[in-house]
């Protein structure tokens, strides 16, 4: 199949999941985008918000529809490495046996993930970023695709153990979770209240999810976008000559090299999912707030001010 039969294919495809995915969640569908995107990307992502908004439904919604198996990960601070990652245990016969943990699935939701201490979120962490595990010296290959969703809530920080922003820079996408609205929140109680319990169908499989990914990297990106995605991502790093006083102002630290590249790699998902067979500018401004928002750190004069990290891409927009 060629290339631009794919893509088309693509969008039927994407339209078809929206609705299927709608058939149990209410609303959020930028969140639903964003998530997708990350995952037609290979990327992982981060989800803000607070208790009680249907992150794991959504999250579980999704891996049926793609046709992925899903685990998730209750975080706690007594949670250890071996809990998530698997161990050695003896048989019968006496020798050892590698009893897989809850990592080895394609979508992983990584509940509170700031409530465990770094040792176990550095495990998580390697198993993201290798696509493997090492237990006992033996390297374990994770199935393909592999999606990890995690879950911060922005309330109760005490007792947190917030992740260090070289572990954030990891995450594609930082997803904020807002509360639905009115219509949504009457739309939500009614359905969630009766005795009918809808279900989804599988729309893909772990290949076809696979397709997508290699597709999406060899979409042409013109020069000009990518001199713009990396225009941007050097203009949030303060006390460089591309920083505008506004940057030097507010902003401790900008976005790494990372950022340039899950904004060219985010365009071209969101340019397929829309039937373009190559990305523009407009794409990586759709895709610049979830990518950026989690890797520019503020400084005390923004804290005291009131603004926002969306504040500042958006000036920066």
């Amino acid at each position: 199949m060629s290339d631009v039969k794919a893509i088309e294919k693509l969008v039927a495809k994407h339209q078809e999941l929206k609705k299927e995915i709608a058939n149990i969640i209410v609303g959020q569908h930028e969140v639903i985008d964003q998530i997708l995107l990350s995952i037609y990307t290979g990327g992982h992502s981060l989800l803000i918000g607070v208790p009680g908004l249907a992150k794991t439904l959504m999250v579980n919604t999704i891996a049926k529809t793609l046709g992925l198996d899903f685990k998730r990960i209750q975080f706690t601070p007594d949670l250890m490495p071996s809990d998530i990652l698997g161990s050695e245990v003896l048989d019968q016969n006496r020798n050892f046996k590698f009893i897989k943990g809850p990592v080895f699935a394609n979508i992983i939701l990584a509940d509170e993930i700031n409530r465990t201490p770094p040792k176990t979120q550095a495990a998580l962490l390697e198993a993201m970023q290798e696509r493997a595990v090492t237990i006992a010296g033996e390297r374990h290959q994770l199935s393909k695709p592999y999606f990890v969703l995690a879950t911060q809530n922005p309330i109760e920080q005490e007792g947190t153990y917030p992740l260090p922003e070289a572990q954030l820079d990891r995450f594609m996408f930082a997803i904020e979770l807002k509360y639905p609205s009115l219509d949504e929140e009457v739309q939500i109680v009614k359905e969630t209240t009766n005795d009918v319990f809808p279900e989804v169908k599988a729309l893909f499989n772990a290949a076809e999810i696979l397709e997508v990914q290699h597709l999406v990297r060899r979409i042409p990106v013109p020069n000009n976008v990518v001199d713009y995605a990396v225009k941007l991502v050097h203009s949030t790093r303060p006390g460089t000559p591309n920083s505008s006083e506004y940057v030097n102002q507010y902003l401790d630290w900008g976005a790494g090299p990372r950022a340039s590249q899950n904004l060219i790699l985010g365009a071209k998902a969101h340019a397929a999912i829309r039937g373009k067979f190559s990305p523009d500018i407009e794409d990586v401004q759709a895709v610049a707030m979830g990518i950026l928002r989690h890797r520019i750190i503020k400084n005390y004069k923004a804290e005291a001010e009131g603004i926002s990290e969306e504040d500042i891409i958006l000036h920066l927009l």
